[in-house]
């Protein structure tokens, strides 16, 4: 059984502050590094609750398995009952909060049969990302998978001239040296 490489139960002594999205809904974080440079201050944040993906799931004729991650609010408002159902079976409660789901309790041990491996899109083919799998379930004879990354969910953000707090991305103004500086800081 391999070691979680994030623990999002491990307690943090951190301040916390809380992102809203454009819907109005709220992501408690915590504040995992800050970074104050020419009279801003930037910070890498991470959720407080466990952050979780819904997945829509097929098989096909090769026992490959396809999967598709629901990011559309609409899918996501259909399936989400039945997906808060099977986590409460967990005794996890599935949230629909800001930016990413998260669920409240505490997760079952990572088993290797549990672990999703994806590759991540992009420029690097090396890149892949690990889930571990919560719960699975039917609605309208699709299957969905519960998973929940091994490695942080993280927000980069800055707070603007009038002290708002806003997500910045780090292709954004030229933002990657300063992510890169708060990534590499213990």
């Amino acid at each position: 059984m391999p070691s979680s490489k994030f623990n999002p139960e491990e307690q943090y002594e951190e301040e916390t502050l809380t992102i809203v999205d454009e819907s109005g809904r709220s992501l408690p974080c915590y504040i995992e590094q800050s970074l104050e440079i020419d009279n801003m201050t930037y910070l890498l944040l991470v959720p407080a609750d466990i952050p979780v993906v819904v997945m829509s799931i097929n098989n096909d004729s090769d026992d490959e398995l396809e999967a598709a991650m629901l990011e559309d609010d609409e899918a996501i408002a259909e399936i989400f009952d039945n997906a808060k159902a099977v986590l409460a079976e967990q005794n996890l409660l599935l949230q629909h909060t800001a930016y990413t789901l998260t669920a409240v309790g505490e997760l079952p041990p990572i088993e290797e049969d549990q672990i999703l491996t994806l590759d991540a899109d992009g420029i690097d083919d090396d890149v892949e990302e690990e889930l571990q799998s919560l719960a699975q379930f039917y609605h309208a004879d699709q299957k969905y998978g519960i998973y929940t990354p091994l490695t942080p969910l993280l927000f980069f953000a800055r707070y603007d001239a009038q002290n708002r707090l806003e997500l910045v991305s780090p292709d954004q103004e030229n933002l990657m040296p300063i992510l890169e500086e708060l990534l590499s800081e213990d």
